[in-house]
């Protein structure tokens, strides 16, 4: 009933809505959503299998790998998610590892601090709080350099928390809880899958309405709901869904379906940028998309 409530705000919007691709072709050269080279996964926390980790690996680089693993969001250098991480990362080959954490955006805002990620070939944000991430490290030289290792060919993962801050609209950034979805003053992520929100643990934590709160207000973002145990893999415009669950579309300009949510399964692929399913699956897709 919640869910139907909040859809039915967004009718009359749909209806007079034009066409995405149409309104954004308008406003920038393709790709419109994802990065131009390299390649940004986020995942929905919970239980991660060995094809996520394994498919990041694979990005950046193979046996070659060099990982950065920032574990920011938890609320302490250790964090369980991170360890985890670590762990995963390990059993499917990954032997060069560093740890990047800092509490003091002054430190995050030093070339010294951001000088590991210069040389590294993939980044693992894990879990926690958004908010910690996005004080810490939006709009300082660890930021630049984040955006530096993409334009350069490298991956960036994120994990539950640490897959909301790399969309350009932030969601549940507040201090006081991870229950408000929507912040005031905290609303800005690192932008790396730009006109995006993304939330996690969809199904597990009953959230699946809580991404037309953002859409109330904001109608020209995408909304992407991640589940526990599955993740997006993004080159380009081209999402493809990896992982073990389904993950969760919300476009309020899509004037042919009444609710505008569409659940894609593991190995189904969504054009971010024309906001529908390539269904031919694209070149790197590693399973045929379902219809």
């Amino acid at each position: 009933m919640r869910l139907g409530r909040r859809f039915g705000v967004f009718f009359a919007v749909i209806a007079v809505s034009a066409p995405w691709s149409e309104a954004l072709g308008q406003l920038c050269q393709s790709p419109c959503v994802g990065p131009a080279h390299g390649a940004v996964l986020a995942a929905g926390g919970g239980d991660l299998g060995e094809e996520i980790y394994g498919r990041f690996v694979e990005l950046a680089g193979g046996e070659d790998a060099r990982i950065v693993i920032i574990p920011t969001a938890g609320a302490e250098e250790g964090s369980h998610d991170a360890w985890t991480a670590i762990e995963a990362l390990k059993a499917v080959g990954v032997r060069r590892f560093e740890i990047l954490h800092t509490r003091s955006r002054a430190v995050a805002d030093l070339e010294a601090f951001a000088a590991p990620l210069r040389d590294a070939t993939g980044v693992w944000i894990s879990g926690g709080r958004q908010w910690r991430l996005i004080d810490v490290y939006l709009g300082t030289r660890t930021h630049d350099a984040l955006t530096l290792l993409l334009r350069q060919g490298g991956v960036i993962g994120g994990n539950s928390a640490g897959a909301s801050v790399l969309a350009s609209f932030l969601i549940r950034g507040a201090v006081e809880n991870n229950r408000t979805v929507v912040a005031p003053g905290r609303e800005e992520g690192f932008g790396f899958l730009r006109g995006v929100a993304i939330d996690q643990h969809v199904l597990a934590r009953g959230r699946e309405g809580d991404l037309m709160e953002v859409l109330n207000s904001r109608p020209d973002l995408l909304g992407i709901g991640l589940n526990e145990g599955s993740a997006i893999v993004v080159t380009g415009d081209l999402a493809e869904v990896v992982g073990r669950s389904m993950v969760a579309v919300y476009d309020v300009t899509d004037p042919l379906h009444l609710i505008p949510l569409r659940w894609l399964r593991p190995g189904e692929v969504y054009d971010l940028g024309a906001r529908r399913v390539h269904m031919d699956g694209g070149p790197g897709s590693r399973s045929p998309p379902g219809p």
